[in-house]
């Protein structure tokens, strides 16, 4: 009887222990609308790698890239509303609701990686605030390559563009439709291959990253380099989700947010020259834009940032004045 009692204490103590462990560890999910190839993902994955590291476990991230959890649009709402913990999105997609997210996605206001990373640290203050009021927490942000033009048949200046049908994915790359006088087709990342291949699009203006993973090259045939702007994939986090960690993992999860950023904007600039090269290994012509292109581009730029701050206010002109100074 004795040793029966112990052998029932045992399995108790080990039941206990086991169901402790398991309560003690958390999982989240990061929706992500993007490649698991994708210079971002790849780092998203080694970001939650870290945490998982750094916390012995006890934070488990698990990343749902290519749009497989939510849709590009519904990731921000989703990490709102708590459906999934956490999420990557494109702010100048979000710029329709806050004029300040969309301050990256101006053409030839940041047209560089020092100009971005300036830019930047005016922005992040206003976004941690806007997050903050809407119950969510910014982890980290990395910009993508910049951005140029790829059609089908060669450009000389805007009038080129003129009729073409030119996919937009932000309220910005719409408008700039509207001023060159393209026909503004909104796609995702994920549906931008079929679009392609259907005639839906024949112009895009993206980055060489994301002409390599679409493979652009299978339907367009240049890529005119014009650095327009550089756009930040954000993370965030639902506030709730973040508060109810203890303070260790918050800080471990904090610290890797940090080294994912930085490490993020090195691979944004190793990807910007290696996918250039793809481009051009896979037929494609990677060209400068003419000096016709350039200087329409640069009016285009013009009009864009003082509609921009037209709409933004004095919230927008405090901050292109504080990334100029």
């Amino acid at each position: 009887m004795q040793r029966r009692h112990f052998s029932l204490a045992s399995l108790t103590l080990a039941l206990t222990l086991a169901s402790g462990s398991a309560l003690a560890q958390t999982k989240w999910d990061l929706a992500s609308a993007y490649p698991a190839t994708n210079f971002h993902s790849e780092n998203l994955v080694q970001f939650a790698a870290e945490v998982d590291k750094a916390t012995g476990g006890k934070l488990k991230i698990t990343v749902h890239s290519n749009a497989t959890l939510f849709k590009a649009p519904e990731i921000k709402r989703a990490v709102q509303g708590g459906q999934a913990q956490a999420g990557e999105v494109l702010m100048a997609n979000l710029q329709n609701e806050w004029q300040i997210y969309g301050a990256d996605g101006l053409p030839f206001l940041a047209d560089s990686y020092d100009a971005s990373v300036k830019l930047w640290k005016a922005q992040r203050p206003l976004v941690e605030k806007k997050l903050a009021e809407q119950g969510m927490v910014l982890l980290y942000a990395v910009a993508w390559p910049p951005q140029g033009i790829y059609t089908k048949k060669p450009i000389n200046s805007a009038a080129d563009l003129k009729g073409i049908k030119w996919r937009a994915y932000s309220p910005a790359t719409a408008r700039i439709a509207d001023l060159v006088g393209a026909q503004p087709v909104t796609v995702q990342a994920a549906e931008l291959q079929q679009a392609l291949a259907t005639g839906v699009v024949e112009s895009t203006m993206t980055s060489g990253a994301t002409g390599v993973d679409s493979k652009l090259y299978e339907n367009l045939k240049y890529y005119y380099d014009t650095q327009a702007w550089l756009p930040k994939n954000m993370v965030i986090v639902n506030k709730k989700s973040l508060d109810a960690l203890d303070k260790p993992t918050q800080d471990a999860l904090l610290k890797a947010a940090a080294e994912a950023e930085a490490r993020g904007l090195a691979a944004s600039k190793r990807v910007d020259a290696e996918t250039k090269d793809k481009l051009k290994a896979n037929g494609m012509q990677v060209l400068p834009p003419s000096a016709a292109l350039k200087a329409d581009m640069q009016k285009v730029g013009e009009t864009m940032l003082k509609e921009w701050i037209e709409k933004a206010g004095p919230e927008g002109q405090a901050l292109v004045d504080a990334y100029k100074r």
